[in-house]
């Protein structure tokens, strides 16, 4: 009943503004004539849509911000701390008895997020109820990514589609799993890049004793990463996934690592 007299009372504010909106342009447009008049009245139009315009900004913006913060505190939870803290971090800091207490907390913020706000929060909401779930109920954590893998927000649908790879490699699933980071590697995308996905392939490989096939992308991760030019021509900076690569590719295969291109020194990088 309440939210039914709020709408009826904005209804009658945005009737009195209509109304004294045009009663001015009315007793504007006695003083002309003809097409004067049809001016004022177009222009009268053109200025309440823009108003119209800057308001729906406006809001769309703090809506936007609303649902940042929103996402972010539930981040917080599903970051924080299991047990005792730790030192140096405050005792009034959040903290969780166990991995299950902490999921099953974070997933009832994100499922606050998901219901309140459109995409990308609710979606990205979705994907962090889904990671949190496989700690307090698996099976459903794993439908929930799977379906999330063609979510229409690109971000969300490649991180799903990681997650569920890893799922899969922990669960000793080799086969489905090297299936999922191939796929990822072909995609190329700026959530998870194709070093990323090749660099996890190249691991389920070495499980599965496909050494060969392991050494062969772990050694073009890193040699397309020592030929990278940036804008300027200049050697472009090593990711975290190339420098890993090689670690993996010289514990595997030191004579293969040996026939890498000369690594450019770090100070003539940047």
């Amino acid at each position: 009943m309440a939210k039914y007299k709020k709408k009826v009372v904005r209804k009658l504010q945005q009737d009195k503004f209509r109304d004294t909106t045009m009663g001015l342009f009315d007793r504007l447009g006695n003083l002309l004539e003809g097409r004067g008049r049809t001016i004022l009245y177009g222009l009268g139009g053109l200025i309440v849509a823009g108003l119209l315009i800057l308001f729906f900004v406006k809001w769309s913006n703090r809506k936007a911000d609303e649902a940042r913060q929103a996402l972010g505190r539930a981040i917080t939870i599903s970051t924080a701390n299991v047990g005792a803290p730790m030192p140096g971090v405050s005792e009034s800091s959040v903290t969780f008895n166990s991995e299950s207490e902490r999921s099953q907390r974070a997933i009832e913020e994100f499922e606050k997020v998901a219901a309140k706000y459109g995409d990308p929060y609710r979606s990205q909401a979705r994907y962090f109820i889904a990671s949190n779930r496989l700690s307090v109920d698996r099976p459903k954590g794993i439908a929930e990514l799977t379906d999330l893998q063609n979510n229409s927000v690109p971000e969300v649908a490649a991180l799903s589609k990681f997650a569920l790879a890893q799922v899969k490699e922990s669960d000793g699933k080799l086969d489905e799993a090297a299936q999922i980071y191939s796929e990822l590697a072909r995609l190329n995308g700026p959530t998870i890049t194709q070093e990323t996905a090749n660099l996890k392939l190249a691991k389920v490989y070495e499980k599965q004793g496909k050494t060969k096939e392991a050494t062969d992308i772990l050694f073009n991760i890193v040699d397309a990463a020592r030929k990278a030019k940036g804008v300027d021509n200049q050697p472009a900076p090593v990711s975290a996934a190339a420098r890993e690569a090689e670690t993996e590719l010289k514990k595997l295969d030191p004579e293969r690592h040996k026939q890498l291109p000369s690594e450019v020194p770090a100070s003539l990088v940047g």
